[in-house]
């Protein structure tokens, strides 16, 4: 019997639930059953996929409060997690409606006069999903609706960090047979994880690039593809000629949204000379109206830290760049209340690219402002990353922006706001660096990546000999 899994609460440090992982053998177990019920699924048509999520969208609003509940018994957060649901219910709706003109099969003419290429696409039997802590119910099923969508079926495992979710989302799923049969949740912790990869056709992870190496190695033995998206350490560039007041709310935004727990967060600012004591001041200011969501969750906007491991590690950031040289404006701690982590929204200066705030991903409420005297110089400290996730330049003008963007490396980057592919999913992007690697979750080949692609070569006129007889005969 596999060892029990004590889960934390980050909201009362107290270790309140626990998980069984699956042995290995009910893990074929459920993979086995799962792509034996594929067949039935890919033959029920595109729309009866759509009807069935429909279905589940329905039973999901049905068990919303319990649903609700669970996710903050998770994160220990509560306007968020609303907006996680949300957001979860709008991209049912969003693909269902997208799915019916990407999954169409097409006839086209050639270069060859008598041939005509038919094309149609398969899907991937059986996908695994991997999911992280940070927005437990959209990580974990981001890839899972459109792969079922495409006519997969789909095993996730969620991290055993925040696996409260699944069990009302399971129920909601056992209301709908048909999709039951297709669908499913397992808890476990990394040796769950590896041990699923052995049995998918595609894996999906999201996570740090220290597992993410380990996903991809696993999956490149057996010769599947693994979509990978990893870390981010976000740059912000803010040029002399910005919107001060627009650039340090949507840098504030994005930097301290969620407590920072999310890998779209700007973690290092770069801002003009010209302006710099100037936006300190103005980001400052808005800093102080940001309360802490304690002793109740509705009371500010600043959550805890969901994962204790990631407290030490925003710790140690903060010490790391004290011990340097870096001037805390405010923050500047990881406090403990009542058995729950917390970091206050922090500004640092004087920081430098030694510091492991500025090159290491953090995942907190951070904010290390460094001044730059020339764009280069800006462009050249943006690229100075391993990570190449998304970014974010601000501008009087998009024209004086898009020059700059055009220069990082990396795969989405929001003009005159901050984090923006948190709020749309139509443009489709590839991380860059140690970042990820695969298909754009993003745009219709969040979709299409789950299907393999075939081609028809009909001769349409019969001819007697082979249409390349008489090229080769000299003819």
């Amino acid at each position: 019997m596999s060892k029990p899994i004590e889960i934390r609460n980050p909201w009362t440090g107290k270790f309140d639930y626990v998980i069984i992982p699956l042995p290995p053998k009910l893990i074929v177990q459920q993979c086995n059953r799962l792509r034996r019920a594929q067949r039935s699924w890919l033959q029920l048509g595109l729309e009866g996929r759509i009807e069935v999520l429909q279905q589940w969208k329905q039973a999901i609003i049905s068990g919303r409060d319990k649903l609700l509940e669970t996710l903050v018994n998770d994160t220990g957060r509560l306007s968020i997690s609303q907006l996680e649901i949300d957001s979860f219910l709008s991209s049912i709706d969003r693909w269902c409606k997208l799915a019916p003109e990407l999954l169409q099969e097409s006839v086209k003419d050639t270069a060859i006069s008598f041939i005509e290429l038919q094309q149609t696409a398969v899907p991937y039997p059986l996908v695994g999903v991997i999911s992280p802590w940070n927005f437990p119910l959209l990580l974990s099923t981001i890839d899972t609706i459109p792969a079922l969508l495409a006519g997969c079926a789909v095993i996730v495992k969620p991290s055993e960090i925040a696996p409260r979710f699944t069990g009302p989302l399971l129920a909601s799923i056992n209301t709908v047979p048909i999709l039951r049969d297709v669908l499913t949740f397992i808890e476990g912790a990394g040796e769950t994880g590896a041990a699923l990869i052995e049995y998918v056709d595609l894996v999906c992870f999201t996570g740090s690039v220290a597992t993410g190496r380990k996903v991809a190695e696993a999956a490149a033995k057996r010769f599947i593809p693994a979509f990978l998206e990893l870390g981010g350490k976000d740059p912000a560039i803010v040029l002399s000629s910005a919107n001060l007041d627009l650039a340090t709310s949507a840098i504030l935004w994005g930097s301290v949204v969620n407590t920072g727990q999310s890998c779209l967060s700007i973690e290092r600012i770069y801002v003009a000379e010209s302006i710099f004591e100037k936006f300190v001041e103005q980001l400052l200011a808005k800093v102080q109206r940001l309360e802490l969501a304690y002793p109740r969750l509705e009371n500010g906007e600043i959550g805890p830290i969901i994962a204790e491991r990631q407290a030490a590690i925003i710790s140690d950031h903060l010490l790391d760049a004290v011990e340097q040289g870096a001037v805390v404006h405010c923050g500047g701690e990881v406090e403990n209340y009542g058995g729950s982590w917390w970091c206050r929204p922090t500004v640092l200066t004087s920081v430098n690219h030694s510091m492991k705030v500025m090159t290491e991903e953090t995942f907190g409420p951070i904010m290390p402002v460094m001044p730059f005297s020339t764009i280069e110089e800006a462009v050249n400290l943006a690229n100075d990353s391993i990570y190449g996730l998304s970014a974010a330049v601000f501008a009087s003008s998009e024209t004086e922006a898009l020059k700059v963007a055009r220069q990082i490396d990396a795969g989405a980057i929001s003009i005159n706001d901050a984090a923006l592919t948190a709020l749309m999913h139509e443009g489709e992007k590839n991380a860059f660096k140690f970042s990820g690697m695969g298909g754009s979750r993003m745009g219709p080949a969040a979709l299409t990546r789950f299907m393999r692609k075939k081609s028809f070569l009909v001769k349409t006129k019969n001819i007697s000999d082979p249409w390349w007889f008489d090229n080769m005969s000299g003819g």
